[in-house]
């Protein structure tokens, strides 16, 4: 598929094919599954699959051992989260340097094994009586720094696999499959914590790892060997990646749309649960929110297996900011979430609400990666995870401050407010230009 980008600086694409018969002048259409009969996208995807459903019900196992074994008050499973995503602040604008001065297929690799060692240590040290939570605190921190590698390498490795023509079908079946994941993890996660305890499911979540690594050492596809200039100052390659971001006409209101996004659903999901509790009641509260964030889940699965489909009909960047102007109205009715009916109105309301972002991480990320040059690809996708996750935190205080404040409804209207608004910075930019 080619990617609308003819607004916009030109972008190398494909040569063009030679003057074909009457007859066969209009190529036949691409089968929807052609990128998986690439054997090297098949491994990348089986072990992107794998560790993706071990870390939906690792996410749920880890502050369980936190909070039944070792017994760890709210806060310090709080502190556990911060963790988890404080590294790609942490680290995130250099390991985006990093990863360009390495081949990005032994840095996957190494990232999976460094997790699945990470995790594998928690039910270990649980049975021989030394699990301790500072030995969880710094589990959970190496995972997280893993995890920025991981991340980063692997949109800057995925064009070598498939070919930029073909970015928009592979990342439309990548986040299908992570929404297919956080479905299938979630439900399973409880269950098997119940079966095998919270250390158990955790040494199965480092056994998906493992399993991943061993997928990636599967992929033989030529990666070029990376560029090698002269030494430069590492602050200097950080900020250069910075300013190239939010100075490109592109990637800039790709990463402004990504970062109000974030910000928006963490200032709803962040004190939903509470919200629920509170509204619906401890019995009904939490098997309600749960059937709410799955229905969402599943609304970002079908967001995902129609972006390449209305993508190719309409535009990349034009269904970009369509689709999140007709869905705004849609979005509004998120916060009259309540009892009977209007459970159900703002259930539907964020199931379309996420569809919208499902769509939105198969098309920006695949517009991200065509127009990223290989010398920035890692920088490029390092400054998107750390404004990105920037995002993430700042929401959550900001829910924070707004619920003691103002209340819990108000906070949900504010999020709602923002999600209404995420055509504006795709719309009012050169990705907007061909209405």
């Amino acid at each position: 598929m080619t990617i609308d980008l003819r607004e916009t600086r030109p972008i190398p694409a494909e040569p063009a094919a030679e003057p074909a018969p009457k007859r066969a002048a209009k190529p036949a259409p691409k089968p929807a599954g052609l990128v998986r009969a690439n054997r090297a996208f098949r491994d990348v995807y089986t072990a992107a699959a794998i560790s993706k459903l071990g870390t939906a019900v690792g996410t749920l196992a880890v502050p369980l051992v936190a909070q039944l074994v070792l017994h760890t008050s709210a806060a310090g499973i709080g502190v556990l989260a911060a963790l988890n995503t404080g590294a790609f602040l942490l680290i995130g604008l250099p390991a985006g340097v990093w990863v360009e001065r390495m081949r990005r297929r032994p840095l996957l690799i190494a990232a999976d094994l460094a997790r699945a060692a990470a995790f594998g240590s928690v039910p270990v040290a649980a049975f021989c009586g030394v699990l301790t939570y500072f030995w969880l605190c710094a589990v959970v921190a190496v995972a997280g720094v893993a995890t920025v590698f991981f991340d980063v390498a692997s949109l800057s490795y995925l064009p070598h696999v498939v070919g930029r023509d073909r970015l928009v079908e592979a990342n439309a079946s990548l986040v299908g499959m992570d929404a297919v994941g956080q479905i299938a993890g979630r439900g399973l996660a409880g269950l098997l914590v119940q079966a095998l305890t919270a250390s158990g499911v955790v040494a199965l979540d480092a056994v998906s790892y493992l399993a991943s690594a061993l997928f990636l050492m599967r992929v033989r596809e030529p990666e070029p060997a990376p560029a090698v200039g002269a030494a430069r100052d590492l602050r200097a390659e950080m900020l250069e990646g910075l300013r190239f971001v939010l100075g490109d006409s592109v990637l800039r209101p790709l990463v402004l749309k990504g970062a109000l996004a974030n910000l928006a659903t963490m200032l709803i999901v962040t004190l939903l649960p509470t919200y629920f509790v509170l509204r619906l009641g401890t019995a009904d509260g939490p098997s309600l929110l749960g059937a709410f964030l799955a229905l969402g889940a599943v609304g970002s699965l079908l967001g995902a297996r129609s972006a390449p489909w209305l993508g190719r009909r309409f535009g990349a960047t034009r269904t970009m900011w369509l689709a999140s102007l007709v869905t705004a109205p849609i979005s509004l009715l998120i916060p009259l979430v309540g009892h009977g009916p209007w459970l159900v109105v703002a259930a539907l309301a964020w199931a379309v609400t996420l569809g919208r972002v499902g769509l939105d991480n198969v098309l920006g990320v695949s517009l991200r990666q065509a127009a990223a040059p290989e010398a920035m690809a890692g920088r490029v996708n390092a400054t998107f995870r750390f404004l990105l996750f920037g995002a993430l935190s700042l929401g959550s205080l900001l829910a924070g401050v707004i619920g003691a404040t103002l209340g819990i409804q108000a906070c949900l209207w504010a999020g709602a407010v923002g999600l209404a608004l995420l055509w504006v910075p795709v719309y009012f930019s050169a990705l907007g230009a061909e209405k």
